[in-house]
């Protein structure tokens, strides 16, 4: 038996995300614009399908070719003729949902390897009874045989995205090592280059290690090209080893993200917005961050758009060092309603500010007001969907021009409603308040999170020139009582210094901050909630905390000792200082449940969370804001990795718990996804079960909330030019395959 860890379970929830409102309100150009962007985002995204796994790529195509051909409902026939139960072609189903919502066979969430759950032959059978393999057998049967035995294998190193031998991943080539990796940024930051759009790939030459470091773009000539001042690319010797920067990965696909760029200039609504589209356009044709951070710039000016967008090589999440950005798009319209609350907070910002547990040399200099929206996700391409979003990622333009927040209200709507009898480890006294306040609480702590977490503190940097951005004379660090000693030097940046912890750690701090200040009365006010309500609304986003820090084991790997995902390593180390706290504060047991099976209970003293709780929170978040503002990489990952920790021995065994976790688990929800198309392009299937609303010259194409929902609207979302960019995916894949053996 497989462990169901590495199944989608047929009853899998699938939502979707609603968007006809917004998007009907928008006028004929802002639909186009939309559109536009929408297409860019949805090509850009399959980026990340070559960012997962080496299968990852294949298996799209394989699914792509097979939907292409026949619907769900008219596969559905062959499956059974080909010996399939109603329980295995549903299995199918949601495998293929997976991997499409997932861009690849990697949970986004988790990083976790799933594989379908049906028997390898009887996929077989289907996969040769579907008429794609009917009407080209050659094609399909290669397709098949470079595919079947990744899409099934659960080797230890596959089982999950990793380094070396501790996982699979293909930002960087399969012989690369964690000291590789820091090697790479090391003469990454000696040429000023971002790793962001970048890959490595490892090879002999003449005996000799050579490094290629590999920047996406359209162009594929190394030299400058028109349109171009420079170019970064050459071969370098470095600490004696060989790097050659290269351009031109993921070409074709970046060809067609600067198409679609240019194409939705012509709707723009101002020139920050034609100027930051440009800028995009430059990034991805000539692989240049800078122009991605010059176009970021132009999009933070952009204040209030009704159609709000990013897209980029954004989040570090899965490159296993933490520097690479996983491609991802959004395009989204703003809810105006919810908008204001937003901006209420925006507005409150510098009066929350210095509540903070930390000095105010530690704070920037000038709190950069940004726009902070509530959105309705149209579009969002990439592995999956976050609740909330602060962006740009680049410390220096956060640290002195500014970011914007988001909350993608549409995702929150549906992606955390809760049924009772799913809510486990919580007590039956506090399930109905839970479900209650759930939603609500979780909009405080995304706002506050996204907003005074990932938008406080302040990087000490000594540039390039010598000079400081603080009083290095004066400034003393609370934690030792003496002068700063350590911080940012030159390129040197919070994701390239603390690497492999940088991500987790920075969404620890941002929970803190969240938890720390949902308890001011000021903040609850400005999102409707007062006297008994704002208790309730506390209690329950502690409460949520505390029992997300033990679901959190779901995404630790004991065999490499290493977590999987940064949101939940952040929660149960907040877990870990909420019952290093004491008094009764926290409560956790190991209990059996009404099944006979293991179970857990987790407790909260709701009468101490502003005394007990509040400090211990005060303590952490002050240590963790001065290891970062201090460069102190040593410190920083000794507090960290220590309450990270995972073991069987102290107060908890948290081991024997993490098999309880897995035990009761519930799937995390797949979103279906509407198209936009442009009034008379004809789209191929005749019958559907969905909506569709008119705008004068693009229409919103929705599709229903299942597995086939899922799957027709990514077939019909590429199929105007299919068979090429199958092609260009099967080329792509096919040239970097001797790098994964």
């Amino acid at each position: 038996m497989v462990d169901s860890q590495y199944y989608l379970p047929n009853d899998i929830g699938i939502s979707a995300l609603d968007c006809r409102e917004a998007f009907r309100l928008l006028s004929p150009q802002e639909k186009m614009y939309a559109h536009y962007l929408s297409r860019a985002s949805w090509y850009g995204g399959l980026v990340v399908l070559l960012q997962t796994s080496p299968e990852s790529a294949n298996i799209f195509v394989l699914l792509q070719r097979i939907f292409r051909k026949q619907t769900p409902d008219q596969l559905e026939q062959v499956a059974k003729a080909a010996g399939l139960s109603s329980e295995d072609y549903q299995a199918f189903l949601v495998y293929a949902a997976g991997v499409y919502a997932n861009m690849g066979n990697y949970k986004s969430f988790g990083d976790t390897k799933f594989i379908p759950n049906l028997p390898k032959d009887k996929l077989e059978a289907l996969v040769r009874a579907s008429q794609a393999f009917q009407e080209n057998p050659t094609e399909m049967e290669a397709l098949w045989g470079i595919s079947s035995c990744l899409i099934y294998s659960l080797e230890d190193r596959q089982k999950q995205l990793g380094l070396g031998d501790k996982g699979i991943t293909s930002y960087f080539s399969g012989n690369c090592s964690l000291e590789d990796a820091e090697l790479a940024q090391r003469f990454l930051d000696s040429r000023k280059l971002s790793a962001y759009n970048t890959r490595l790939f490892k090879r002999e030459n003449g005996g000799k290690p050579c490094y290629e470091v590999r920047l996406a773009s359209a162009v594929q000539k190394d030299c400058a090209v028109d349109g171009e001042a420079g170019s970064s690319c050459g071969s370098f010797t470095f600490e004696d080893k060989e790097f050659i920067v290269k351009r031109g990965d993921y070409s074709p696909l970046m060809e067609k993200v600067c198409h679609y760029l240019q194409e939705a200039q012509a709707y723009a609504a101002n020139e920050n917005q034609k100027k930051m589209l440009e800028e995009y356009r430059r990034s991805f044709e000539f692989g240049s961050i800078e122009a991605h951070k010059e176009g970021s710039r132009f999009w933070i000016k952009d204040k209030g758009p009704i159609v709000e967008s990013y897209i980029g090589f954004i989040e570090s999440y899965r490159d296993p060092f933490g520097s690479r950005g996983e491609f991802e798009g959004f395009v989204a319209v703003v809810n105006k309603a919810m908008s204001e609350r937003f901006a209420k907070l925006v507005s409150s910002a510098e009066i929350l500010l210095p509540e903070l547990p930390w000095p105010q040399q530690f704070e920037k200099d000038t709190f950069l007001k940004p726009d902070f929206t509530s959105l309705d996700v149209l579009t969002f391409a990439g592995s999956g969907i976050p609740a909330g979003i602060n962006i740009p990622n680049y410390d220096d333009i956060r640290q002195s021009e500014g970011f914007k927040n988001v909350s993608l209200g549409n995702v929150l709507a549906v992606a955390y409603a809760t049924q009772k009898e799913k809510l486990t480890f919580l007590e039956e006294k506090d399930k109905d308040l839970f479900i209650k306040w759930k939603g609500p609480s979780f909009e405080v702590q995304v706002g506050l999170h996204e907003l005074l977490g990932h938008g406080s503190g302040k990087l000490f940097v000594q540039d390039d020139h010598g000079k400081f951005n603080f009083d290095q004379s004066n400034v003393v660090n609370p934690e030792t009582g003496e002068k700063v000693s350590s911080w940012y030097q030159g390129s040197e940046t919070w994701d390239s210094k603390f690497s492999t912890i940088a991500s987790s750690y920075e969404e620890c701090r941002a929970e803190c901050v969240g938890l720390y200040l949902c308890l001011n009365k000021q903040v609850l006010s400005i999102f409707g909630h007062e006297a008994q309500e704002a208790e309730d609304v506390v209690y329950i986003n502690w409460l949520s905390m505390v029992r997300a820090g033990l679901l959190g084991l779901e995404f630790y790997t004991p065999e490499s000792k290493s977590w999987r995902q940064a949101h939940m390593q952040a929660r149960f180390v907040i877990l870990r200082v909420l019952l290093e706290a004491g008094e009764g504060l926290v409560g956790l047991e190991e209990v059996e449940g009404q099944d006979g099976k293991p179970d857990a209970r987790i407790t909260l003293d709701r009468s101490k969370i502003s005394t007990v709780g509040k400090d211990a929170i005060h303590r952490f978040l002050c240590k963790l804001q001065v290891f970062k503002s201090t460069a102190d990489v040593e410190g920083g990952r000794a507090l960290y990795e220590g309450y990270s920790a995972v073991s069987d021995t102290g107060a908890h065994n948290f081991l024997r718990l993490r098999e309880t976790v897995l035990l009761r688990k519930e799937a995390r929800k797949m979103f279906v996804q509407a198209n936009t198309r442009i009034g008379g392009n004809k789209l191929e299937f005749g019958d559907r079960h969905m909506n569709q609303t008119g705008g004068e010259n693009v229409e919103l194409v929705e599709y229903e909330s299942s597995a086939a929902g899922l799957i027709r609207s990514f077939t019909e979302r590429f199929q105007d030019d299919a068979d090429q960019l199958e092609a260009d995916l099967l080329d792509l894949n096919k040239a970097d395959a001797c790098y994964w053996c």
